[in-house]
């Protein structure tokens, strides 16, 4: 890991830019901490670090107030990364697929989250290694975000992770159900009702397959983008409860 930048936030939050290997990320740090600190790992949506930073920037605000690290990394062919044409030839018959008001395939959606998931969590392993290497940080060590598939692998790979905080937001392979079951940390699962690239059936079977004995399901009207922002409070208070 090489830091690539160093500053201070308004609020006295610590925020640096790194390389991974070639993959872009970036780790929030609190302004007071005078010992090593829990981390959340934050999960970005496949749009580019640049497009999202408002938003993870603000949660990562919000856990530094609560006593947290937080991390992030560039997706695979995201933001500043190589262009990967299998993905963008993937998504592209998406998007024709849900503007032809079409059936989502299984095959599309295969073919678009499934090589995802393969190639983001050993990254996310990887920038696990260097970050808990860190003097300043420590476990135990959160997830929060999407792609929920992601997080699915993760929370069965990664032993390091003992929590996660998942946002139901995309489409979800078959294949990933029997992870599903699979899973047994504690979950806190965030749906929107009305979110129209979701589908919500699929987003609540999957929380019933999960194996967790601890998990909880947030529902809240509203598309994908109309998160309320009491949500924010009910998941902070879930990480507070099992990282510290």
């Amino acid at each position: 890991m090489h830091f690539t930048s160093d500053q201070h936030l308004d609020d006295g939050v610590r925020e640096r830019a790194f390389s991974l290997g070639g993959i872009p990320g970036i780790l929030w740090t609190p302004a007071s901490a005078s010992a090593p600190t829990p981390l959340i790992l934050l999960g970005p949506p496949p749009l580019g670090l640049g497009k999202v930073y408002p938003r993870l920037v603000a949660r990562a605000r919000h856990a530094a107030a609560d006593g947290f690290a937080t991390a992030t990394i560039e997706l695979p062919g995201s933001g500043e990364r190589p262009r990967w044409p299998a993905a963008e030839q993937a998504r592209a018959e998406l998007r024709r697929a849900l503007k032809a008001g079409e059936p989502v395939s299984d095959e599309i959606i295969d073919s678009v989250i499934l090589p995802l998931v393969d190639k983001a969590v050993p990254e996310w392993r990887a920038a696990l290694d260097d970050l808990l290497a860190l003097p300043e940080i420590s476990g135990p060590v959160g997830y929060s975000g999407g792609v929920i598939s992601i997080g699915v692998r993760l929370a069965v790979v990664e032993p390091r992770i003992v929590a996660a905080g998942l946002f139901a937001g995309s489409f979800v392979p078959r294949a990933m159900f029997e992870e599903a079951r699979r899973v047994t940390i504690p979950l806190h699962v965030l749906l929107q009702w009305d979110d129209e690239g979701n589908d919500r059936r699929a987003a609540l079977d999957l929380f019933d397959a999960f194996g967790s004995q601890e998990k909880s399901l947030h529902a809240h009207l509203g598309g994908h983008t109309g998160v309320p922002q009491y949500a924010g409070e009910a998941a902070a208070q879930f990480f507070t409860r099992h990282l510290k």
